[in-house]
């Protein structure tokens, strides 16, 4: 009586490793990485340029420059407002960097494209990097508006030590829309002129040129709760400048209305992070 063999299994198919996650499995890596990537980008960008790090104040304080004249001398809107070259000057160079870290984000993950593809390593070093390379030159910004504050007059008052956490509320929107501008635009390449327009429209529809007490109550309410950077500029305001200035939670309505871009904040970060986590195994492969 003759038995046949049972056949073997089948093999089990391969599966194709996915791309690495958005950290890695290693944090510390992934901060390390940042840094790296951070500071080398901070080098590059004026290596070889004859003023170098110099550059980092050029153009917030051209721009502040013209704007200063024009609502000064042409326009006069700011002879009512206290130390209102210092808040002009202050808000522009919040906002260059809000501008520097969403615009820049928007390409960072395509002008990395080489590494991307052939080296495995945290995908969010790339925007993160980006944001850390705008703090830089923030921080060198800051240094010359806390000069010119001080020689404006303004004094220092315990008040201020609100204004890390109103940059650290800037910094979490910025990185917020960097993790979630640089993963549409691999999908999405409309994303980058589409962002130019909306800095554009962020630019002259937050308090920079003008204080939030110079509009209607009611607009003064809608434009906060829409638009976060509007309450950072305002409390910014009035804890480092004016003590007599409306804060944030006057200007919107009260305290709890001021959850709205508080929220707003919270969900911008949290949804980019989510997207970015989502996207980063199959970014190579996408771009």
């Amino acid at each position: 009586m003759s038995t046949s063999a049972s056949a073997p299994p089948a093999p089990a198919p391969v599966l194709q490793n996915a791309g690495p996650s958005a950290f890695g499995g290693d944090l510390r890596r992934a901060l390390g990485l940042t840094w790296i990537l951070a500071v080398t980008d901070f080098k590059l960008r004026y290596f070889g340029s004859v003023l170098g790090y110099l550059w980092t104040l050029m153009r917030p304080l051209m721009l502040f420059g013209v704007l200063y004249f024009v609502f000064t001398n042409v326009v006069t809107l700011g002879d009512d407002i206290e130390f209102y070259p210092v808040y002009l000057l202050t808000s522009i160079v919040l906002f260059t960097y809000f501008a520097e870290t969403t615009g820049g984000g928007v390409q960072s993950l395509m002008n990395r494209e080489n590494l991307l593809r052939k080296m495995h390593f945290p995908r969010i070093a790339i925007p993160i990097s980006v944001s850390l390379s705008a703090l830089f030159n923030l921080g060198l910004n800051l240094i010359a508006v806390l000069v010119f504050a001080i020689i404006s007059g303004v004094q220092p008052r315990l008040s201020w030590l609100q204004f890390p956490v109103l940059v650290l509320l800037l910094t979490l929107l910025a990185i917020g829309f960097a993790m979630l501008l640089s993963v549409l635009y691999v999908r999405f390449r409309d994303v980058d002129p589409i962002w130019d327009v909306v800095l554009q429209i962020t630019f002259y529809g937050s308090p920079i040129l003008y204080v939030i007490g110079n509009l209607p109550e009611n607009l003064q309410r809608e434009m906060m709760a829409a638009n976060p950077l509007a309450a950072i500029l305002t409390q910014m305001r009035h804890a480092v400048l004016d003590p007599s200035a409306p804060t944030a939670a006057a200007a919107i309505g009260g305290n709890l209305r001021l959850l709205i871009p508080l929220g707003l904040i919270f969900v911008v970060f949290v949804a980019g992070f989510w997207l970015f986590k989502r996207d980063a195994p199959r970014i190579a492969e996408n771009l």
